[in-house]
């Protein structure tokens, strides 16, 4: 290739130029995609042996909570200081986490270390994003947002296996410690882009009073964090302590509502044009798909009668067929962001719909075909939501508006699992197939409501 051409090549994910960083990244994804898919597997082993059960529900809810006040907190921070710092204390955060849990002599040590755990993904998330941001080109960011779905696929077919193995062998507290291991070789590839400056342009004095209004979200963020705990805590509390719970959740709710209203963008609540509208279709779209998908296994096994191990098979359709919508979004295919965004929305809608078969038929086969062409459509939706963040953003405002659209995801599902948990509590003794219907019917009217809501999101030209 001659110096010219050299000079005119379009640029490459993996070209030499950017691919100590794209590995670098695709490590941190998929060492947390394995912690998180880990966790699920080995909780259960750990809360026995501490017998410490009624704790099961506290130990999920906990990095969910510190995410919330994480994502507010690394918005700020990467905006103004740029990403480098947000992911070191990420990183160091996770490290602290990992040797808590896997040291923990008690549950309350678990928990705390679950608590860490939130903390570093919303500072690595967020991170992430703005290294990617401002490390990237704009044409190579569809594709690396594909290979973030892809490496969610290997710890979702076999991080389960390899994590009872490891709990079976050598005990559960390897699962934590051993992940160590993996983040050295992850964070010497990140190293050439970690050498970025502190912040790549000067804040304008309406950049600076953007920052000083996001700070006064803070406090905001830690309220809807606590009013998620209380949220997920009151809904494993229905059979044991219902009055309490009864009162928990809908003032939980109320609280989590509130709080939202304040950390979200203006307009976001009434879809105002523009990127009000994108964390809208984030937050409907999020808790379309996770509300269905959430109860799938248990669907099938209760009313179909499937193994846990057939059962889970659902798990596996959901990472493959994301993989693939988020795949097929960063081909070089001719369509504009926002026809693919609408294409992934319309495919969700219509998926689920189909999937919403396994509670009324014994068509497992069409209802589990549905759910792969839901996921497909959430690879498009949620990989085209991550483009549009950045595409609306610049230097200054990435973080925050990464975060934000981050949090609408989290606060939405959140309140949808509430919802949902609080149905099928109600329902424990003996759920039909309309209780499950009903939960997989509003996840497709949400999805729809995201595809309506795509109508106000704006036409990016890059």
């Amino acid at each position: 290739m001659s110096q010219e051409q050299a000079v005119h090549a379009p640029p490459r994910l993996f070209g030499r130029e950017h691919l100590a960083l794209v590995l670098g990244v695709v490590g941190l994804v998929t060492l947390a995609a394995f912690e998180n898919r880990a966790v699920g597997t080995a909780l259960p082993t750990m809360v026995r042996e501490f017998d410490a059960l009624g704790s099961f529900g506290l130990a999920n809810a906990a990095p969910n909570a510190s995410y919330l006040v994480s994502l507010a907190l690394a918005g700020l921070w990467a905006d103004r200081r740029g990403p480098v710092a947000a992911l070191r204390a990420g990183a160091i955060t996770f490290v602290a986490a990992q040797l808590l849990v896997g040291t923990a002599q008690s549950m309350p040590m678990v928990i705390g270390g679950r608590l860490l755990s939130g903390f570093a993904e919303g500072l690595l998330d967020v991170a992430l994003m703005v290294l990617v941001a401002r490390a990237l080109p704009a044409v190579l960011r569809p594709r690396m947002f594909s290979l973030f779905a892809a490496m969610w696929i290997l710890p979702s077919v076999v991080g389960p296996v390899v994590t009872g193995l490891v709990t079976e062998q050598v005990g559960w507290r390897w699962v934590f410690l051993g992940a160590l291991l993996l983040l050295v070789p992850t964070w010497l590839c990140l190293r050439p882009a970690l050498r970025m400056p502190a912040t790549t342009e000067q804040p304008t004095a309406k950049d600076v009073d953007a920052l000083a209004a996001q700070r006064t979200l803070l406090p905001w963020a830690l309220t809807a964090s606590v009013a998620l705990f209380a949220l997920t805590w009151a809904g494993d509390q229905l059979e044991t302590h219902p009055a309490i719970a009864w009162i928990a959740v809908p003032i939980s709710l109320v609280v989590l509502g509130v709080a939202a209203v304040r950390i979200m963008p203006a307009g976001t609540f009434t879809a105002r044009r523009g990127f009000p509208a994108v964390v809208a279709v984030r937050g409907l779209g999020g808790a379309a798909f996770a509300g269905a998908g959430a109860y799938l296994p248990l669907l099938l096994t209760v009313l179909h009668d499937f193994s846990p191990s057939r059962a889970g098979v659902t798990l596996s359709i959901t990472g493959v067929s994301w993989a693939l919508g988020s795949w097929l979004q960063g081909r070089d295919h001719g369509f504009d962001r926002l026809t693919v965004l609408r294409t992934g929305l319309a495919l969700m809608t219509v998926g689920i719909a189909g999937t919403s078969l396994l509670a009324w038929t014994n068509h497992t086969w069409l209802g589990l075909i549905s759910w792969s062409i839901a996921g497909i459509g959430m690879g498009l939706n949620s990989s085209s939501v991550s483009v549009l963040t950045l595409d609306l953003s610049d230097a200054t405002n990435s973080g925050r508006n990464s975060s934000s659209a981050q949090m609408a995801g989290t606060i939405s599902i959140a309140a949808v699992f509430a919802l949902f948990g609080t149905l099928l509590a109600v329902n424990a003794d003996h759920p039909t197939g309309w209780v499950f219907g009903a939960i997989i019917t509003t996840s497709a009217v949400l999805a729809l409501l995201a595809l309506l809501t795509s109508a106000k999101v704006p036409r990016v030209q890059r």
